[in-house]
């Protein structure tokens, strides 16, 4: 149960069960080939104080979903390890930001990383109207950046489908405006975040 006595301490958990929740999605689902922390987290180089995170929570201080956000004007994925995937100038500068480890928990129903998902994305949104952020930029495989466009925001590939490692990837950038959430919403994918740490400050499990 979430303490309520003690922020902190509710905030250390949730980074827990989140990087905890990445190691069962990326390394045991997904195979990716990425550093573990103590055997039970998933933690890399980008898990720094560049990085702010979106964690939602379940009534228990559980991780249901949650995102990291790189600031693009330090070191991030696309611009320092697949520069490939934009052919044309990288967009960054301080009010874009670069969506990495999205990240549903595998214990979730179907239904339930549906509903989660969506809030996530509302999350980012959100985030992004309340910190003056225009833009995002992400690498994502072709099959999640086909979902990722129907999400109902300005969703762009930034160049040709790259093979990597056996996986096509895809370089993407979403534009974000004051019209972005009435778009969310008319994909069926808009859903107010429950419970969750807004733009938590990156730190170790």
């Amino acid at each position: 149960m979430p303490n309520l006595t003690d922020p902190a301490a509710n905030e250390a958990h949730a980074f827990r069960t989140m990087f905890s929740a990445r190691k069962r999605v990326f390394i045991d689902l997904l195979r990716w080939d990425l550093p573990v922390l103590a055997g039970k987290y998933e933690v890399d180089q980008f898990d720094n104080q560049h990085a702010d995170y979106l964690i939602l929570l379940d009534e228990n201080g559980e991780h249901r979903a949650s995102t990291r956000l790189l600031r693009t004007d330090a070191p991030h994925i696309l611009r320092d390890m697949f520069p490939v995937l934009c052919p044309g100038p990288i967009p960054c500068g301080p009010t874009t930001r670069e969506i990495t480890r999205f990240c549903l928990d595998p214990r979730l129903t179907a239904a339930e990383r549906k509903v989660a998902r969506n809030e996530l994305v509302t999350a980012l949104v959100q985030y992004a109207l309340r910190n003056g952020i225009t833009d995002y930029t992400g690498v994502a495989g072709l099959a999640w950046y086909r979902q990722i466009r129907r999400f109902g925001w300005q969703c762009r590939a930034l160049g040709d489908p790259v093979t990597h490692d056996g996986q096509k990837l895809v370089g993407l950038h979403i534009s974000v405006d004051g019209h972005t959430l009435a778009g969310v919403k008319q994909a069926g994918c808009f859903a107010e975040p429950t419970i969750e740490m807004p733009a938590a400050t990156g730190g170790a499990a």
